[in-house]
């Protein structure tokens, strides 16, 4: 399986909700109720916080 490019990476992030800090976002997998499947993680594009499935 190939790497994505850089453009491929960029429209995933965009596609993905932003968090402050890693506690805002497992705070949000928490209140959905997914804390268990979700794992935040720092998104070196944005520099955000995203959940992503683990």
């Amino acid at each position: 399986m190939k790497k994505p490019t850089r453009d491929e990476r960029q429209r995933m992030c965009t596609g993905k909700r932003r968090y402050r800090s890693q506690g805002d976002a497992l705070d949000a997998a928490l209140i959905a109720g997914v804390e268990r499947r979700r794992k935040a993680y720092l998104c070196p594009l944005c520099r955000q916080w995203h959940l992503s499935s683990a």
